[in-house]
């Protein structure tokens, strides 16, 4: 998977699978207890959680979340979604929602000081400033995704152990 080129910031691949996905499953189930030092492998209906042990986690370790729909002839059609920690991501979109709700609250103060005809200055320079956050933010998201970088092409080469398909 090419990560280097991409804006996006949660990676998403899809891929059929000539297996059924009952096979794919009982594979997942037995290769859980070979990888338990590196990987830990949570399985959920037709749902497949990947994520690194604690023991080797950092604050941007991504997890890989597959999600298993079988077809009509009996083959499996494979979605993968790569995303940080459920707490990163959580605290990560919370400062996204602050810096939007101070944004708003500022261009409406703009909007009722210039009706007034009073002073602008303090609230563009918030506003201005929750931009300059807003790319911060997005920066910091590309470091992150690209020092896990190696970490996800583990994850991806234990879906394709799982999936038993050739990289």
């Amino acid at each position: 998977m090419e990560l280097d080129n991409t804006i996006v910031l949660r990676p998403r691949f899809h891929m059929d699978v000539a297996l059924p996905m009952n096979e794919i499953l009982e594979h997942a189930t037995k290769i859980k207890e070979e990888v338990k030092e590196d990987f830990r492998v949570k399985i959920s209906n037709h749902h497949i959680f990947l994520f690194i042990t604690l023991a080797k986690r950092k604050y941007y370790s991504p997890h890989l979340h597959l999600e298993l729909e079988e077809k009509e002839d009996k083959t499996t059609h494979v979605k993968g979604l790569f995303g940080p920690d459920q707490t990163v991501w959580t605290f990560f979109m919370f400062l996204h929602f602050i810096i939007a709700g101070v944004f708003l609250v500022f261009l409406m103060m703009a909007y009722s000081h210039w009706t007034l005809k009073q002073s602008t200055t303090i609230d563009f320079v918030i506003m201005g400033l929750m931009i300059v956050f807003w790319f911060a933010l997005y920066f910091q998201a590309r470091i992150n995704r690209k020092k896990c970088q190696p970490q996800m092409h583990k994850l991806e080469e234990l879906t394709h152990k799982i999936l038993r398909h050739k990289i």
